[in-house]
């Protein structure tokens, strides 16, 4: 009937449809420690990051454009409030500094210490923002 090169711009969309519809998101998951503070979506970390130890854990944070939640425990060193959003800073401006963007300070000062999640960005060598973030009380 029709030479077989009628049928290769099918065949390339075939394979670019499995290639394209390909979700990413098993591969990230397998470049996350089980033991470190990152997870795949929304999930919070059995062992959160600390002000101490997020320096060490930055650097494995998994290259995807996926979303990638950071889990955190520390003191909060700054707390800012612009009649909308809350910006909740943990950490010592000499350290690496994670900022909660949040809804409400509810009640939190300097001071107090606080259980960040959110979804993880890094902006620069010693900045990380967490957008949303869900802040609680470590109790």
């Amino acid at each position: 009937m029709f030479p077989s090169y009628h049928k290769a711009p099918a065949r390339l969309a075939v394979a670019m449809s499995l290639f394209v519809g390909t979700p990413s998101t098993p591969l990230a998951e397998s470049l996350i420690d089980p033991e470190g503070p990152f997870r795949m979506g929304e999930g919070y970390a059995d062992r959160p990051a600390t002000c101490e130890t997020v320096k060490r854990w930055i650097v494995h944070a998994p290259a995807t454009d996926d979303r990638i939640t950071l889990t955190i425990t520390g003191r909060l060193a700054a707390v800012q409030w612009d009649g909308t959003l809350a910006y909740l800073v943990m950490c010592e401006e000499k350290d690496v500094q994670v900022m909660c963007v949040t809804y409400g300070k509810e009640g939190r000062h300097v001071g107090d210490t606080v259980l960040f999640a959110g979804g993880y960005a890094r902006y620069g060598a010693r900045r990380i923002m967490l957008d949303p973030c869900l802040a609680s009380s470590e109790e």
